[in-house]
C-alpha cells in the first residue's frame, strides 16, 4: 500500500512539474508569441543568424519543438531554405538547457514568490501581456516546487536495496538508459522536464553519474522524436526534411557522446562535483558540441535530405488539407497561421469556380460544367477540416488576439462556402439549363456577363488579401466596390426588366392577329399541330 501511494506520489510531482513548465511556455507564447514570430522570420538570412535567433527564441518560449514548428512553416512556404532552418534547430536545441540551468541551481526557496508575484499580475492586471506573464511566474514557481517535492519523495528510499540495485543496473547499461529516457521525453512531450527529473535522480544518489549522462543523451534523442512522429507531413516527404534532419543531428550526437562518455563524463565530474549541476552542464554541453560539429556541414547535410526526401510533384486530392498540423495546435499563432492559409487555399478554389463559371457560360462544355461542379465538394470539404481544426483548439491557449484572428477565419471560410454553393447551384444550374437549351446570350450580354464575373474573380483576390494583410485602405477599396458592384448590377436588372416590359407591350401587337385565327390559348400561344405521316 505504500508503494502504490509513494508512486501516485511520484507521479503527482511529475505532473506538476509538466503542468509548469505548460504554463511558462503558454503564457510566454500568449505573450510574446506573434512577435517571436516575426523576429525568427526576419534572422533567417544565413545559418550563423538563424542559429542565434533559434536560441534566443528558445531561450525564452522554452520549447524547442514550439520554434521548430515555426521554423518548418516558413521552411513550408518556401520563406527559408533548410540550411537556415537546420540552423534554427540547433540553436533552439541549444536554447532550450537554459532554463535547466537555471532551475538546476539551488532556488527552491524562492518558489512561494514566483507564484506570489504571478497570482498578483493574473488577478489584479486589466492587460493581458501582464496576465501572462503572472501565468509565467505561476509555472516558474510550480516547477520548483515540483522540483522540491520529487527531493524529498526520493530521498527516503535512496538507500533501498531494491532501488539500488535496479539503478545498478542501469547504470551499467548506457543504450539502455538512452532508450529509456527517449521514450519517457516522448510520454512527457519535454526534454525539459525529463532532465530536470534525472537532475533530481542524481543530486540524491539514486543514480550514478555516468547514467545520468546516458540518461540525457536519451531524453535529448527523444526530444527530436516528437515533431517527427506527430507532424503529419501531409503526405510530401519535403515537409518530413526539418524533423528527420533534427532526428539524425541528434542521432549522430548521441552515437558519438555513448563513445566518448567514459571519458568527458569523469572530466565533467571533476570540474562540476554537484551531480545534479553535472547533468545539467552535460546537456548543455552536449547540444553546443553538436551544434559546433554541424553548422559548418548543413550545406552538403541539406542535399542529402533533399535527396533522400524530394518534394512531391503534386496534391493528389485537391480537399485534403496543407497546412492543418496537428503538431501546432499547442502553438495558437502557428494553429492560426496555418488556418489562414489553408482559408487562402479556399479562396482559390472560389476564384477557379468562378473562371470556370465563366468559360462554362460562354462555351457550354459540359466536362467543364462537371469540373467546375465538383470544385464545391472541395471548398465544402476544407471548410469542414478547418472548423474541425480550430473548434478543438484548447480556449484557455487563446488570447483576446487569437480569439479574434480566429473568428475572423471562422467568418472568411464560411463566407467562401456559401459563395461556392451559389456558384454551384446559381451560375452553374444557369449554364447548364442554357446548355439543355440551345439557348445563347446576345453578344452585348455575354460582355457583360463577362466583365462582371472578371471583376468577381478579381474581388476574391482582394478579399483574400484584406484577409491576410488586415489592411484598412484595402478593406475599404473592398467596401466601396461592393457597393459599386451592387449599384450597377441593379441597373443592369432595372434594364432588363423595363427592356421585358417594353418587349411585352410590343408583343402584343400580335395578339389581335392570331386571336382572329383561333391559334392563341388562354394563357399562351398554341402550338402547330404535328404533321400527319
Amino acid at each position: 500500500m505504500n508503494a502504490t501511494l509513494s508512486l501516485i506520489d511520484l507521479a503527482g510531482a511529475i505532473a506538476l512539474l509538466l503542468w509548469g513548465l505548460h504554463m511558462v511556455q503558454s503564457g510566454i507564447q500568449r505573450a510574446f508569441g506573434p512577435n517571436l514570430r516575426r523576429f525568427l522570420g526576419r534572422t533567417l538570412g544565413d545559418r550563423w543568424r538563424a542559429f542565434l535567433a533559434g536560441l534566443g527564441v528558445t531561450a525564452v518560449l522554452q520549447s524547442s519543438t514550439a520554434t521548430g514548428l515555426m521554423a518548418a512553416s516558413f521552411a513550408a512556404g518556401g520563406l527559408v531554405d533548410l540550411v537556415p532552418a537546420l540552423a534554427i534547430m540547433l540553436g533552439a536545441n541549444l536554447g532550450t538547457t537554459l532554463i535547466v540551468q537555471v532551475l538546476s541551481f539551488d532556488i527552491g526557496r524562492v518558489a512561494p514568490l514566483f507564484v506570489l508575484i504571478g497570482v498578483i499580475l493574473f488577478r489584479k492586471s486589466l492587460q493581458s501581456r501582464t496576465r501572462d506573464l503572472g501565468r509565467v511566474a505561476i509555472g516558474l514557481g510550480l516547477m520548483l516546487l515540483a522540483l522540491q517535492l520529487l527531493l524529498a519523495l526520493i530521498t527516503p528510499y535512496e538507500d533501498v536495496p531494491s532501488l539500488r540495485l535496479l539503478m545498478g543496473a542501469i547504470a551499467t547499461q548506457p543504450v539502455i538508459d538512452v532508450i529509456l529516457a527517449a521514450a519517457l521525453t516522448w510520454a512527457a512531450h519535454s526534454s525539459v522536464a525529463t532532465v530536470l527529473l534525472i537532475a533530481s535522480f542524481a543530486a540524491k544518489g539514486v543514480i550514478p553519474p555516468h547514467a545520468a549522462f546516458a540518461l540525457v543523451l536519451g531524453a535529448n534523442l527523444g526530444a527530436a522524436l516528437i515533431p517527427l512522429l506527430e507532424s503529419s507531413g501531409n503526405g510530401d516527404p519535403a515537409a518530413k526534411r526539418l524533423p528527420v534532419g533534427n532526428l539524425l543531428n541528434r542521432a549522430i550526437g548521441c552515437v558519438l557522446g555513448l563513445l566518448l562518455l567514459d571519458w568527458v563524463g569523469p572530466v565533467i565530474v571533476r570540474f562540476e562535483p554537484d551531480p545534479a549541476r553535472a547533468a545539467a552542464d552535460f546537456h548543455t554541453l552536449f547540444n553546443l558540441a553538436t551544434a559546433v560539429l554541424f553548422l559548418p556541414l548543413l550545406e552538403p547535410f541539406a542535399w542529402g535530405l533533399a535527396r533522400l526526401l524530394p518534394a512531391r510533384a503534386a496534391p493528389s486530392d485537391p480537399s485534403r488539407p496543407v497546412y492543418l498540423d496537428e503538431a501546432t495546435r499547442e502553438t495558437p499563432a502557428l494553429a492560426l497561421a496555418g488556418a489562414a492559409r489553408e482559408a487562402l487555399r479556399m479562396a482559390d478554389v472560389t476564384e477557379a469556380m468562378l473562371r470556370g463559371a465563366l468559360d462554362a457560360l460562354d462555351r457550354g462544355d459540359r466536362k467543364q460544367l462537371a469540373a467546375t461542379k465538383g470544385l464545391d465538394n472541395v471548398l465544402d470539404r476544407l471548410n469542414g477540416a478547418i472548423k474541425a481544426y480550430l473548434t478543438a483548439l484548447d480556449p484557455d491557449s487563446l488570447d483576446e488576439h487569437d480569439n479574434r484572428r480566429l473568428g475572423e477565419i471562422l467568418a472568411f471560410i464560411t463566407n467562401l462556402e456559401h459563395a461556392g454553393d451559389i456558384v454551384e447551384k446559381g451560375l452553374i444550374a444557369i449554364a447548364a439549363k442554357r446548355l439543355k437549351r440551345g439557348l445563347a446570350f446576345s453578344v452585348e450580354g455575354q460582355a457583360e456577363i463577362r466583365m462582371m464575373l472578371e471583376r468577381l474573380a478579381m474581388n476574391v483576390q482582394a478579399a483574400a488579401a484584406v484577409f491576410m494583410t488586415e489592411d484598412a485602405r484595402a478593406a475599404r477599396q473592398l467596401l466601396h466596390e461592393k457597393e459599386v458592384f451592387v449599384e450597377t448590377s441593379a441597373l443592369h436588372l432595372d434594364v432588363l426588366r423595363d427592356m421585358k416590359r417594353i418587349n411585352a407591350h410590343l408583343a402584343a401587337a400580335a395578339y389581335p392577329v392570331l386571336d382572329n385565327l383561333g391559334e392563341l390559348l388562354p394563357s399562351r400561344h398554341r402550338r402547330e399541330p404535328a404533321a400527319s405521316p
